[in-house]
């Protein structure tokens, strides 16, 4: 094992979800801006990076985020709360302002991959991201592809759901960059899902199409803040060799 496989065995091995904080342990706020610039290099489906990331720092904004976290310990002790929000609406600007950025970089004469890069973003993520209010759409993609399917390999979801899930997925990859960070920086974490999402969306005055992924709580551990030994089914439950 190398010096960074060594380095990412530790940060991986003692990250654990922590549910009590010490608040009189001195913490540096910068570690959680440094993490954040990090998670932002996470991977995302078709690089759109539909996510938004709402820190959460003042001691009464805190408090108050708490409470729509079911008062729960890991919200009441921490320092910051980061709030991760998923934004599937926005896939048409962002799809936009990455081709466009993409294309001041293209060579003089377009090749074969730039026409694909162009084709990706004008015309398959559009079939893929666009929905209507009645879900007339995902019926009919779901149909178009099923029937592509029988004479060759597609995607096979392309629901307005299924692109939710996407990019949920995409959001939880950045989150779970953030707290391997904020373990490298020295600090804890514990991502979140018990919250009364339509009492935090008002507080952070979120519009209605944007959703909450999850909640992570920032701190140092207590003494008592690990609730239990880590337990992990055995790996020949849950790991197959093809």
């Amino acid at each position: 094992m190398n010096t960074n496989a060594a380095i990412f065995e530790d940060i991986v091995q003692s990250r654990r979800s922590v549910r009590l904080y010490d608040s009189n342990a001195p913490f540096d706020a910068d570690a959680v801006d440094r993490s954040l610039d990090r998670a932002l290099l996470a991977p995302n489906s078709s690089n759109l990076q539909l996510w938004e990331f709402y820190r959460v720092k003042t001691p009464a904004k805190v408090k108050e985020l708490a409470v729509y976290c079911l008062a729960q310990n890991a919200a009441t002790t921490a320092n910051e709360l980061l709030v991760v929000v998923t934004r599937k609406d926005k896939w048409k600007a962002h799809a936009a302002f990455i081709l466009e950025e993409s294309m001041k970089t293209f060579p003089p004469t377009i090749g074969k991959r730039e026409k694909m890069m162009m084709d990706y973003y004008k015309k398959i993520i559009p079939t893929l991201y666009f929905s209507d209010p009645f879900g007339i759409t995902s019926i009919f993609k779901k149909i178009l592809f099923s029937g592509i399917g029988l004479f060759k390999p597609v995607p096979r979801q392309v629901t307005a759901t299924d692109m939710r899930v996407v990019v949920h997925k995409s959001a939880a990859l950045a989150a779970q960059t953030f707290m391997l960070s904020m373990k490298a920086e020295g600090y804890d974490t514990c991502p979140m899902e018990g919250f009364d999402s339509v009492r935090v969306k008002k507080f952070l005055n979120l519009p209605f199409a944007a959703e909450i992924c999850m909640i992570v709580s920032v701190g140092t551990a207590t003494k008592n803040g690990i609730y239990g030994e880590r337990l992990r089914l055995p790996k020949q439950e849950v790991v197959f060799e093809v």
